[in-house]
């Protein structure tokens, strides 16, 4: 484990001008605006792989030319290979040699190997920092053994209080796809049979996953005050299994690989017998109440990046939530006018904003030129400097969109990667029974001006690229790496892109922030039991004016799938919002938008705290100092 781990944090950094791709494995839960959708791996496999990821995600970053960055990297590596140990398939689907094979961990005793590994790696830390004299690498060893802490802290907390439960057909399908992809080299697709062998446990010295899985619940049946998972969450995987299962022989069938066959339909008939076991004997153990325990919830919002208490969120976005709903109310009007509109109430205009729908088969053609359109105000108005590379769209298929029903970023490997490049990736859409296109939020005219901007330009892939081309630290990265500073980008990049959308695609912007802002007080009030989730349903479809299966993929959302990560958009947006501000003060008149978002960017997803120390101790006074040097 340890050579290809290694090579990680060898990794020199890319030329600039070399095209390249990054990815986002979807159990991070980020870059997924509507529904991001979770693995339901064991609570310390969770957290530990999220960890994981982020430093994989970041590491090719971290290749800063000085010593201080380097022996940072050293300290970082410790953990690096303890999170490495327990998810090999992240690191495979991220370019990792030699673990293209692997396969996760859930051999026995997983929560006391992971805590000890843990403990073990911030033992050595701290003996690091109370010898560490550079305060720089101080300070980063001080956010690595916070980020074991945290870890540590959530993990146990998780394990004391909650049912182990695994959606076994949704992970084995994503640990295929991760190998399986037209962006990776054909020549490592047979390793997908290896892996698929693995969890049939037909390979020498492997159990089927699926045991090991039942085991791990089972296990934990007797023990007393423990939570089952909320029943309303388990009735939804089972009824969507079949689709994974189909999307697996999809897959394999168009790999053009040899000798799938068997071990698919053991892994297949495996999956089936275990949804079979989870009907009968977890489902009857699954709680009716979607809540978790308050120390869950707080815990939660921690880990998203979300530093304050539910009821504080509560107050700071319903009062955000009016002042844009008197934006959208003033500028309706407007539109409406534009239109040759009857109604001037924004809700009316919203509505028949929707009815110009883009046919599915034109779809693609016309997120495109959509891109175009807003790299050209960009250009014109020095808002950022564009990446020479285009941008790739492009549909998901039909497993795709069951495990992740909503517009997102997909980006694939940065380890080893040969100019592969980020793609926003829209939902496959359905016809009817006359062969009609049905609709979505994703595919009406107005809209597509303020998902481009948040899914691609100005936000997340300008976001993720612009990581590549900067140094900075693993520790860095990985503290940084939540959805706050990620989310809290893509909802800033729409506000900067607003201004220069046409009427209507305004309007929608401003409808995508009042959803934001309505998240960080009905998640809350959701998870305190102060609203329903029928009265929230209602907010988000008449108030708000979500489409149907948006509003309900929100309310699960905040009750069972990810409670607590739909906060982090809007209060990293009023991060930004505050720290641009400030920034502005600093500098007056010379104040440069464009060369202020390049500096942000380029400190990759430091927390407030620290890119705020960046910004005021490096930023501004390189502005003041190159002003004063004229031109």
């Amino acid at each position: 484990m340890a050579a290809p781990v290694k090579r990680v944090l060898a990794i020199s950094r890319l030329h600039p001008r070399i095209p390249r791709k990054l990815t986002v494995f979807q159990g991070v839960y980020i870059l997924d605006d509507r529904n991001p959708s979770p693995h339901t791996w064991t609570k310390e496999m969770k957290d530990l792989f999220a960890l994981f990821l982020a430093v994989l995600i970041l590491s090719p970053i971290a290749c800063a030319d000085n010593d201080w960055t380097e022996r940072s990297n050293e300290n970082a590596q410790l953990l690096l290979d303890v999170l490495a140990k327990f998810g090999p398939e992240g690191a495979a689907a991220l370019g990792v040699d030699g673990l293209d094979e692997e396969i996760f961990d859930l051999r026995p005793k997983l929560h006391e190997r992971t805590q000890k590994a843990s403990r073990d790696v911030m033992r050595k830390l701290v003996k690091r920092l109370s010898n560490e004299e550079d305060s720089r690498v101080a300070q980063d060893l001080e956010i690595l053994v916070k980020a074991i802490e945290d870890n540590l802290r959530t993990t146990q907390l998780q394990h004391d209080k909650l049912l182990p439960y695994f959606n076994m057909t949704q992970n084995i399908f994503r640990g295929l796809r991760a190998l399986i992809d037209p962006q990776i080299p054909t020549d490592r697709y047979p390793a997908a049979i290896v892996r698929l062998r693995k969890y049939a446990g037909i390979e020498r010295g492997y159990q089927p996953i699926t045991e090991l899985a039942m085991d791990r619940t089972k296990e934990r049946f007797g023990v007393d005050g423990l939570i089952g998972p909320y029943k309303g969450e388990v009735e939804q995987d089972l009824a969507r299994a079949d689709t994974f299962i189909d999307g697996m022989q999809e897959l394999l069938a168009n790999s053009r690989l040899d000798g799938w066959e068997e071990p698919y339909e053991t892994v297949a008939g495996q999956l089936r017998a275990y949804n079979q076991w989870l009907a009968s004997e977890l489902l009857p153990r699954a709680r009716e109440d979607f809540r978790q325990p308050p120390a869950l919830y707080e815990d939660a919002l921690r880990n998203w990046g979300v530093y304050e208490k539910p009821e504080n969120l509560i107050r700071m976005a319903t009062q955000g939530y009016m002042n844009i709903r008197n934006e959208m109310e003033a500028l309706a009007p407007l539109v409406a006018a534009r239109k040759d509109y009857e109604s001037t109430d924004y809700r009316d205009v919203i509505a028949r904003l929707k009815e110009e729908r883009i046919p599915g088969n034109e779809l693609l053609e016309y997120y495109y030129a959509r891109l175009k359109d807003i790299e050209d105000f960009i250009r014109e108005n020095d808002l950022v400097t564009l990446p020479e590379r285009d941008a790739g769209i492009r549909i998901a298929t039909a497993a795709e969109t069951a495990a992740q029903p909503a517009a997102h970023l997909d980006i694939p490997r940065l380890i080893g990667n040969t100019g592969e490049y980020p793609e926003f990736v829209l939902p496959k859409l359905q016809t009817d029974e006359d062969g009609n296109w049905i609709g979505s939020d994703d595919t009406y005219e107005a809209g597509t001006w303020t998902l481009t901007a948040h899914e691609a330009r100005p936000g997340h892939e300008m976001q993720f690229s612009s990581m590549l081309e900067t140094g900075v630290s693993v520790a860095r990265a990985i503290f940084a790496f939540n959805s706050a500073n990620v989310e809290g980008w893509g909802l800033y990049a729409e506000a900067i892109a607003k201004p220069y959308m046409p009427l209507e695609g305004q309007l929608i912007s401003l409808q995508y922030r009042l959803a934001r802002a309505a998240r960080m007080f009905l998640d809350p009030m959701l998870n305190l039991g102060r609203i329903t989730p029928e009265e929230a349903k209602r907010l988000l479809v008449e108030d708000v004016v979500l489409g149907e299966s948006w509003a309900q993929n929100e309310i699960e959302r905040y009750t069972y799938r990810i409670p607590g990560q739909a906060t982090a958009y809007y209060y990293g947006y009023m991060n930004m919002q505050s720290l641009r501000t400030r920034t502005e003060l600093a500098l007056k008149d010379r104040f440069d938008q464009r060369a202020f978002h390049d500096f942000i960017l380029a400190q990759g997803l430091l927390p407030p705290d620290l890119l705020e120390k960046a910004v005021m101790e490096h930023f501004v006074p390189q502005q003041l100092e190159r002003v004063a040097a004229g031109p």
